[in-house]
């Protein structure tokens, strides 16, 4: 018979009052059997300590184990503001929620079922629905488990912050915390689950479990510069990403879109010359160079792929 451990959930939030509330009631709602706890995450805003246990009643909120409100007292970020809401835990497993995302019905559930059968499993995901441009795309792993090669050869979007579900002892000890030393918090989540993949595998409940938005409204949109300083941290940091040719070809076309984005076309081009180098079929490269040719607009070419599910 399965056991039930109790479950922290990390909502980091930052200006987003009516996405959090959302967020919130969603991850509340939930079917689980076991106990959970919740702690909000205000990371550079003024934190709404109405949504603790005692201000929840006049919000028509259900009561579903306790809710914590802190303000990030580490790194400004994302990273950072995860990171406090760890630390501030004890329960045995941790699960992560943006502010702008909802849980679906059944989520905790099928993902701690999913941990619970393979015995050393450690983190877990699950699939998603994309929200963007008025469009709803389903991302599916088709498995369900996701390997540390995987990771490095795509970026498996599915394998989404939102999904994350890990053993609390494990994230605090051999996994390890965000880094919080990525510039701008750029691809802190993919770090986290190239780390995680690499001792075990990680366990995919595959099914729509989640509703990501996918928005202007992000704080983190459209920061060329930060994502393209990420993105070479990632290539720094994990040799392996570095040395696969369809995982380089792929940040290398990320980074000639991004330089194509800011008008910078040697840099661009420069990029595309190395992604195709490392894989010839490398797909983001003409786009890159549509863009930096003044073809079309980032802009177009980005509200297009959120259209269907899918980032640059």
């Amino acid at each position: 018979m399965i056991s039930w451990p109790d479950v922290g959930v990390v909502i980091p939030t930052r200006d987003r009052p009516a996405q959090l509330r959302a967020a919130l009631a969603a991850v509340r709602a939930q079917d689980y059997p076991g106990r959970v706890r919740t702690v909000i995450v205000h990371d550079r805003s003024e934190p709404d300590r109405s949504l603790a246990d005692g201000g929840l009643a006049n919000h028509g909120l259900a009561r579903h184990g306790r809710v914590q409100v802190l303000v990030n007292h580490r790194t400004p970020g994302l990273a950072g503001a995860r990171n406090t809401g760890v630390l501030a835990l004890d329960t045995e497993l941790v699960a992560f929620c943006d502010d702008d995302d909802e849980w679906l019905p059944g989520k905790l559930t099928a993902q701690v079922r999913a941990l619970r059968a393979r015995p050393f499993a450690e983190f877990a995901s699950c699939g998603i629905v994309v929200l963007a441009g008025g469009q709803a795309s389903l991302r599916l792993a088709g498995r369900d488990q996701v390997g540390y090669r995987d990771l490095i050869r795509s970026r498996m979007v599915m394998v989404h912050s939102s999904t994350y579900l890990a053993d609390h002892c494990a994230l605090t000890g051999g996994i390890g915390l965000l880094d919080e030393s990525i510039p701008g918090g750029q691809n802190e989540d993919w770090d986290l689950a190239l780390r995680a993949a690499r001792r075990h595998p990680i366990v995919v409940a595959d099914s729509a479990l989640v509703r990501v938005s996918w928005g202007d409204g992000s704080f983190y949109a459209r920061q060329w510069d930060t994502m393209a300083d990420g993105l070479r941290w990632m290539l720094a940091h994990h040799p392996d990403l570095a040395r696969s040719p369809a995982g380089a070809a792929r940040v290398y076309g990320q980074l000639a879109f991004a330089s194509a984005c800011q008008g910078r076309r040697p840099a661009a081009w420069r990029y595309c010359w190395r992604a195709v180098r490392r894989n010839w079929h490398e797909r983001r490269v003409p786009v890159a160079l549509a863009v930096s040719a003044g073809l079309v607009s980032g802009e177009t070419v980005l509200r297009r792929l959120h259209a269907r599910g899918h980032g640059i």
